[in-house]
């Protein structure tokens, strides 16, 4: 797998829609982008500019449109994200992470019902 690039927190609200939506058009994103984010339409062009300089997406002019699809895929972003947190955060261990959850009571009995089927399905 090449290097994944570094996405701001903004910029994955961006790639969380043109990895629903693509190919999807500059003005499709920014009007999903308007219903929950106060941001303005230049802001949300700029982060698509930067996502495309960074090799996160790419795009296709169709008569005046932009469209824009992944060039990474959201799986493979994740799991970097995933362990980048592990690493940072429980020394890169899923267990020292569950166990501070379970400690500290963050874990409701849904998540932890939830969890032993997850496991018992992984056996």
């Amino acid at each position: 797998m090449n290097k994944l690039p570094q996405i701001s927190e903004a910029e994955y609200e961006v790639m969380k829609i043109i990895w629903d939506q693509a190919p999807i058009n500059t003005n499709e994103i920014v009007e999903l982008l308007s219903k929950t984010k106060a941001w303005s339409p230049k802001t949300m062009q700029t982060m698509m500019i930067r996502l495309e300089k960074k090799g996160a997406v790419c795009h296709e002019k169709q008569g005046r449109l932009y469209f824009y699809s992944p060039m990474v895929r959201k799986e493979d972003y994740v799991d970097m994200e995933s362990r980048s947190f592990l690493n940072r955060f429980y020394n890169g261990t899923l267990k020292s992470m569950v166990s501070s959850f379970i400690e500290n009571d963050k874990l409701s009995d849904e998540d932890i019902h939830e969890l032993k089927e997850l496991l018992s399905k992984k056996k």
